[in-house]
């Protein structure tokens, strides 16, 4: 053999065998990323973003605060928080993390323009300071016991990469430079982010070389790519779709009750809702929410566990409380609200609607699988007691302009917050309205109750978790009881994973290649 047909031989031989040992996985995901930026909130995008930028805290699979990037936090004082950094991290270009960097990211969270940010979630913080090279001190407007689960939030970017950053920037790949197990490489809109391995990765190697995500929106499609082996592993099963993927011999099923919470939600604050109308079409003397006993009626004139199961097929869990069994927030007493048509009818005729009234609901067409359906047979189940509900369903972008205009008398939405937290869902939906401090910013039916508000503050202001979370459980409490809105169900999150393949479900439906392995 000629010595350059030999080192020929040689070349192609150990390409060949790199290319038999690489690893690469396919992600099959039903929404589409529509920006590289991380700080850019949306939840489509965080999942992909956390592959990238990491947080100071990480999050478990019920979604509870662990150390990460910050190996440790403790309140100095009622408003000081000092944060413990790695010492061993390095961005993806080489250059080390320092608690600069914390700096940017966090500022840089707080002041960033956008329809879709963080700053619902930083709102408490007044100053970020570097106490040395690892060392972060943070300093709070009030008393918040929140500051860790909300930090889980924000991913970290390099401030020598992102300082005069563009958009473009980031979703070229230039600026986007975290300190995760992947790097990014090519986002193609529409179509698929591409990942490569960070070999330098301070928690370890990565077991896959390249990761793509491709954007499936259809679910029938979904499906069969991975029935077909075009994908390793899909999100968002629908529940008419799971047996295939169960019973096919070549993938498997992964089910986990998520955070997204789908309720009603009404509007009573007001005199005359623009959608409640008498039987006449005639307006009322008064908004029927604003009676305890209308509430009640519509809470349990809602047969959630049909819902879940039927309607659903299955891809629900019926609830009547704010957090799913494991996670923060969770009411042991708090069950699913009884199914009683006969008595929602009396409790309408005690309130003086025996002939009951008109209304709509209002909810999106495109949010989850199955979300036009569940809302056309909550219409069908209220018509049935007497309120007769006519249904509007729209886009999400056209939904939550008209509710953030407060339009709606009576809606249903889905409520999942990226800390895993109830109490980011209590501040933001249940708290009385305050737009100075950023309370109640998606209090769109302006439900206030002064009990609930004080409860809120306190188990805010208490550093001890566990009385925290038991402050937070009796704000929960008091505020179902109240009606200020009617939990349906939570989501389950569900994926189809080819055989070979193991993964560990988490709380809020993300689909992380560090979660995936090899059998």
């Amino acid at each position: 053999m000629k010595p350059k047909t030999a080192l020929l031989t040689i070349l192609i031989a150990g390409l060949m065998a790199g290319a038999a040992t690489a690893k690469d996985l396919v992600i099959g995901m039903k929404a589409a990323v529509d920006n590289a930026d991380p700080h850019q909130l949306y939840t489509p995008n965080r999942n992909v973003d956390l592959q990238v930028y990491e947080p100071l805290v990480y999050q478990d699979r019920f979604l509870k605060p662990v150390p990460w990037l910050a190996t440790s936090w403790e309140p100095l004082d009622d408003t000081t928080w000092e944060f413990k950094l790695r010492e061993d991290v390095k961005f993806s270009d080489g250059t080390p993390f320092t608690a600069e960097d914390v700096v940017f990211s966090l500022n840089r969270g707080i002041t960033i323009k956008g329809l879709r940010t963080y700053v619902g979630y930083l709102k408490d913080i007044a100053s970020v300071e570097a106490k040395d090279d690892h060392t972060v001190v943070i300093k709070t407007k009030m008393p918040t016991s929140m500051l860790p689960w909300n930090l889980t939030s924000i991913g970290m970017v390099s401030a020598k990469a992102s300082r005069d950053a563009t958009e473009e920037d980031f979703n070229g790949g230039s600026a986007a430079i975290g300190t995760g197990p992947y790097r990014w490489i090519k986002w193609t809109p529409g179509d698929s982010v591409v990942l490569e391995k960070n070999p330098d990765y301070w928690n370890g190697v990565e077991p896959w070389d390249k990761v793509t995500y491709r954007f499936i929106p259809d679910d029938s499609t979904r499906v069969a790519g991975l029935l077909a082996g075009d994908v390793d592993v899909i999100d968002q099963v629908p529940g008419n779709l799971t047996r295939q993927i169960a019973d096919s011999g070549k993938t498997s099923l992964v089910e986990d009750t998520s955070v997204f919470n789908v309720y009603l939600s009404f509007d009573s604050a007001r005199a005359n809702s623009p959608f409640i109308k008498a039987n006449d079409g005639s307006d009322l003397k008064e908004n029927p929410f604003s009676n305890p006993d209308v509430r009640e009626a519509v809470n349990i004139a809602i047969n959630r566990t049909g819902l879940a199961e039927r309607i659903m097929n299955g891809a629900a869990v019926p609830t009547g409380q704010l957090a799913p069994e494991g996670m923060q927030g969770y009411v042991q007493s708090l069950g699913v609200p009884e199914y009683d048509p006969a008595k929602a009818k009396e409790l309408l005729a005690r309130a003086g609607y025996p002939d009951g009234f008109r209304m709509t609901i209002h909810c999106y067409n495109n949010r989850f699988t199955g979300d036009v359906q569940t809302c056309q047979a909550v219409a069908a189940m209220l018509t049935a007691i007497g309120i007769k509900t006519n249904v509007d369903a729209m886009p999400t972008s056209v939904f939550f302009k008209r509710a953030r205009a407060n339009e709606f008398s009576f809606f249903m939405i889905m409520y999942g917050t990226p800390t895993g937290s109830t109490t980011s869902m209590v501040t933001t939906v249940l708290q009385t309205v305050d737009k100075e401090n950023g309370y109640g910013a998606n209090n769109n039916n302006f439900y206030s109750n002064p009990e609930v508000d004080a409860l809120i503050v306190e188990s805010q202001s208490t550093f001890d978790d566990a009385d925290s979370e038991e402050l937070l459980k009796e704000a929960t409490a008091a505020a179902i009881n109240d009606q200020a809105l009617l939990p349906l169900f939570f989501l389950k999150s569900s994926w189809g994973v080819r055989k070979g393949l193991e993964l560990e479900p988490r709380g809020d439906g993300f689909t992380m290649a560090r979660n995936i392995r090899e059998k």
